[in-house]
């Protein structure tokens, strides 16, 4: 299986909306709307996904293999247990496998479609006992270490619950195909959020899956930001309209924004949530970036170009200060914008 990245294409996952949707949610052309089922961008879909190995499924898109049973633990499970599960399986070598962990939030997060809803996974998935509701993953929420990151698989949201509530597990194993960078933590922590030893935790800030970061991660130009992890180019100035916009608003600041740059270094667009959430450093918050970043005039939240399946009249948004992934009403001025392009064309 060949994975391209970085300068040969790119580092992160296609979201996998292919309609475009106006601010009260009806379906219109894509051509011209800047949304992101024009572009499509990202890592592209194998067809078919999915490889079924008895119980146990491969995604071709990630290298990565799932429990073909989307509830394994038959019932709701506090954090801890949840990682302990985890642990029996790997001591019964449950399908034959001894590797099993709880998936990071970029491993849970790769399942998602963002064209879909009830359950927010690619159409045709071979999995049985999906549940429409949230799942743990293995990362702590750096702004709340006694909370963890979980993912809503009726509508894809991404939020953090404290490590005492229960909820759903997915265990996961092997290493990929380098799809899915990794997340940043470097450190584990206890269900009350003291930091702990990570040997033999089962915890993202042990295991440290995925793509490792370049170092350094960016390259600095006057106007724009190369990030080497994903090859994507971000505008250095993060805020460029200086107060939260609707989305629309958004999209058109994005298009006036190539007008008056002449599309010399255009296209630049309103980024898909898969490439917004792809700044996130999982060790940090307020904002959720990685030290020593170069942006400048940083906002705590910012649209995307992706439509909610589950409202369309909703909206894509990444929560900077927590590192969230969450949604917007497009008629409301609640985010600021954040502009990206193709980073082929190079520094400006």
């Amino acid at each position: 299986m060949t994975f391209l990245y970085g300068k040969d294409g790119p580092g992160y996952l296609a979201t996998g909306q292919v309609t475009c949707h106006d601010t009260p949610g009806h379906e219109i052309p894509c051509a011209g709307s800047g949304q992101d089922a024009e572009y499509r961008r990202g890592i592209p879909w194998p067809q078919p996904r999915y490889e079924r190995q008895g119980e146990i499924v491969l995604d071709q898109l990630t290298g990565l293999f799932w429990t073909r049973d989307a509830n394994l633990g038959e019932f709701p499970m506090t954090w801890q247990e949840a990682l302990d599960r985890v642990g029996q399986m790997n001591r019964a070598r449950a399908f034959g496998f001894g590797d099993w962990r709880l998936p990071n939030r970029r491993e849970l997060r790769s399942l998602v479609s963002h064209q879909t809803r009830k359950p927010a996974l690619p159409e045709g998935y071979p999995f049985v006992n999906v549940f429409p509701g949230w799942y743990w993953s293995s990362t702590t929420a750096a702004i709340s270490t006694a909370h963890a990151w979980y993912v809503h698989l009726e509508g894809a949201r991404m939020f953090y619950g404290g490590k005492d509530q229960s909820f759903l597990l997915w265990p996961v194993r092997g290493t990929g195909t380098g799809a899915v960078p990794a997340t940043g933590q470097a450190l584990c922590y206890d269900a009350a959020g003291r930091e702990i030893p990570c040997h033999s935790s089962g915890q993202d800030g042990e295991l440290h899956i995925g793509r490792p970061w370049p170092q350094p991660r960016f390259a600095v130009g006057k106007e724009s930001v190369l990030d080497r992890l994903t090859g994507l180019c971000w505008r250095r100035d993060a805020d460029i309209t200086r107060h939260p916009v609707s989305w629309d608003e958004a999209l058109t600041a994005v298009a006036g924004l190539n007008l008056g740059a002449g599309g010399e270094q255009g296209p630049w667009r309103l980024p898909n949530i898969n490439e917004l959430e792809s700044l996130v450093d999982c060790a940090r918050h307020s904002p959720a970036l990685p030290s020593g970043h170069p942006f400048e005039e940083v906002q705590a939240a910012y649209w995307s170009a992706t439509t909610s399946a589950f409202e369309p009249d909703w909206a894509w948004a990444l929560y900077l200060d927590q590192g969230a992934v969450g949604v917007g009403q497009k008629w409301g001025q609640h985010f600021h914008v954040w502009t990206v392009r193709d980073g082929g064309k190079g520094l400006s």
